[in-house]
């Protein structure tokens, strides 16, 4: 109806229009569609310059500080971190609190790859004997940190890293002694860099201990091997 005279209108009737041509008012850059693969981001470690509370400890002060104790132990003197130990010498099942936040809150990756239990979100640190004779860094992001660390960071980040490179051959033999009749052997070798290419490194290592609780024994056993390229 046609207010101004009362009247019904009479119908408009619609234009048709074809891509490309005069009446075709969409731009090409709209029409032609391209459809690009999704970017992922993989890195997990915070910059130097990254707003976040974190703390990178190198492999000197790795080696300085492994004598055969889990990992908390190593990172007993970091800030935040509060740690505890099963067998009472910290060889075996251990635990760790960052900012007051179990480990089912704490994501651990090795090499950027997961390590929690998929099922618990747990971290079992006796699965992993003498990791740190293999580990040349770490880096603790307290709290969420980065957005790729996952849904998991809610109380931090773990992230340690084993891609060392060694140009030249070596051969390697730690030993050590502690209480409770604590024991610590590691034979590590590696070929160097091979046809310039690759190279190949192994640890074997064995830690005992009587443990300081009664019926807290352990026996654990493990190897090592890589072959970065």
């Amino acid at each position: 109806m046609d207010p101004a005279k009362g009247r019904i209108a009479p119908p408009v009737a619609a234009r048709r229009t074809t891509p490309g041509s005069a009446a075709d008012s969409t731009p090409s850059r709209l029409r032609d569609t391209l459809f690009l693969q999704p970017v992922e981001v993989r890195a997990l470690r915070a910059g130097e310059r990254a707003p976040f509370t974190k703390t990178d400890i190198g492999k000197a002060q790795i080696e300085k500080t492994n004598l055969g104790q889990d990992l908390p132990f190593l990172l007993n003197q970091t800030p935040s971190v509060v740690i505890s130990s099963d067998a009472g010498n910290g060889v075996g099942y251990t635990n760790i609190h960052i900012r007051g936040t179990d480990a089912t809150r704490i994501n651990m990756t090795l090499n950027g790859i997961p390590y929690n239990d998929a099922e618990s979100q747990g971290i079992y640190f006796v699965d992993l004997p003498d990791l740190a004779s293999s580990v040349g860094s770490i880096q603790i992001q307290r709290g969420v940190g980065t957005s790729s660390n996952g849904a998991g960071a809610f109380g931090a980040t773990m992230n340690f890293s084993t891609n060392e490179y060694n140009e030249k051959s070596y051969g390697e033999s730690n030993n050590s002694y502690g209480s409770f009749n604590t024991w610590k052997n590691t034979v590590k070798v590696g070929s160097g860099l091979i046809d310039g290419h690759f190279t190949i490194d192994a640890r074997l290592s064995r830690i005992s201990s009587d443990g300081y609780i009664d019926r807290a024994s352990s026996d654990l056993r493990s190897f090592y091997l890589s072959r970065p390229g």
